[in-house]
């Protein structure tokens, strides 16, 4: 029996599992092509086995498609392509950073007054992914060291089939003066954009300290919310990340203390947290089940979820500097530029859930924002997700960190805190 049919095998041994499974609705914005997604975009909650959330079937999935050999193609094809810009479907793309930048430059792109104009990577992988996260039992299982080899090297080859594409950042800042009589710091951006800004003058006084964090700056946030949008009845904030490449103390995450530990890699990748499956499961485990909830305690029956969530809700994420942003500055991008174009499903698969993210590639019309130099008041905030699918606000909004080739040798690397919420109406 080949390594990979083991694999097949074993995968399906039994893990911690939760006791039954949401199966979201299908749903679609209006006008938007289909995902490229496995199983038509059926939630993997569709394909649970015994209260195991679908986890067994995404790692068989897992394994077959690894086991085709496509991801090892476009890989393959990156890496015997001629020097220079690799041409694809969408555009040329580079393999680094400097040597796209050098094409940015070389090619006299501009932007706006505020803006700037640099690499940002994307995938070239039109596909389904699979990543399984770093608590799934499957890492520590000395039965399915097989499984786990097959999916380290993947998880090793993700970024292999990424390219670099020259894109423009405008200011933020500016929102209005693209979009005439539009505020960025207006409930109107976020629904007409996927972006808008906000100002707080927080309290907390350690946001390395996640009790504190949780204690004091939450509810600054779910305050900030309710007051940002009209007709808002409730705001979750549920969990939160600390981004500091420069950390020297204890990094280490503790799920059960609700302490994420202190992050030193950025988000290098165009992506969003959440899509139409998503949205709904992660709202629905909260409530009923407080799922990887670090905030208040929720109490939701499985009829009152339905009640709450029959009505719109918004994903919303906020990102608030330490200090002024010098380096890795955050990167949004506006809903209209890719609203036609269809995403990229990647699966978190975890031991009691599978978690849907999302992906895009290139295009040369992505309108994207950053906020030069931001500030420690500036709350930078991006729609992870929207209940409401008749196309009459956006969706959500894609976003990166990049690396800003005008700040100079010694800037640092950006510190801040980013806030994940549910905005209920």
């Amino acid at each position: 029996m080949s390594q990979l049919k083991v694999a097949e095998k074993n995968v399906v041994a039994e893990t911690k599992r939760a006791p039954s499974a949401f199966v979201p609705p299908l749903q679609r914005t209006q006008g938007q092509p289909p995902p490229i997604a496995a199983n038509g975009g059926l939630s993997y909650m569709s394909f649970d086995r015994q209260g195991d959330a679908g986890t067994a079937k995404a790692l068989e999935d897992a394994l077959t498609q690894i086991a085709e050999g496509e991801s090892q193609r476009v890989i393959d094809m990156i890496a015997h392509a001629p020097p220079g810009p690799i041409e694809t479907r969408w555009g040329f793309g580079f393999r680094d950073y400097d040597e796209c930048l050098a094409h940015i430059r070389a090619s006299g792109i501009t932007a706006p007054q505020g803006g700037l104009a640099l690499p940002l990577p994307y995938t070239v992988y039109e596909r389904p992914t699979y990543a399984v996260v770093s608590s799934n039992a499957v890492w520590r299982d000395p039965a399915r060291a097989d499984v786990a080899e097959i999916l380290r090297k993947n998880e090793k080859d993700n970024l292999r089939r990424d390219l670099y594409f020259p894109q423009v950042l405008r200011d933020a800042r500016r929102i209005g003066e693209y979009y005439p009589g539009l505020s960025p710091a207006s409930p109107q951006s976020m629904d007409r954009l996927g972006v808008s800004l906000a100002h707080l003058e927080s309290t907390c006084s350690n946001f390395y300290d996640s009790a504190e964090v949780e204690r004091v700056f939450y509810p600054e946030i779910e305050k900030l919310l309710l007051e940002f949008f009209p007709g808002a009845t409730d705001a979750l904030v549920y969990n939160h990340d600390v981004f500091d490449k420069d950390y020297a103390g204890d990094r280490r995450e503790d799920q059960d203390n609700k302490n994420p530990g202190v992050n030193g890699r950025y988000a290098n990748i165009v992506h969003n947290d959440l899509n139409d499956n998503s949205g709904r499961v992660r709202c629905r485990e909260l409530l009923t089940k407080n799922l990887r909830n670090f905030g208040r305690t929720q109490h939701y029956t499985e009829q009152q979820a339905d009640r709450k969530m029959s009505r719109r809700f918004m994903s919303i994420n906020l990102a608030k500097p330490m200090e002024t942003v010098e380096q890795f500055p955050f990167v949004l991008c506006a809903w209209p530029s890719f609203a036609d174009q269809p995403y990229i499903t990647n699966y978190r698969i975890y031991d009691d859930r599978v978690g849907e993210t999302t992906r895009f590639t290139y295009r040369p019309g992505h309108e994207w924002y950053w906020i030069p130099q931001q500030k420690p008041t500036e709350v930078s905030m991006l729609k992870c997700y929207d209940s409401v699918t008749d196309g009459s606000v956006s969706r959500w909004s894609f976003h990166t960190a990049c690396i800003d080739p005008t700040a100079p040798a010694d800037a640092r690397c950006r510190k801040n805190i980013v806030v994940r919420s549910f905005v209920f109406f």
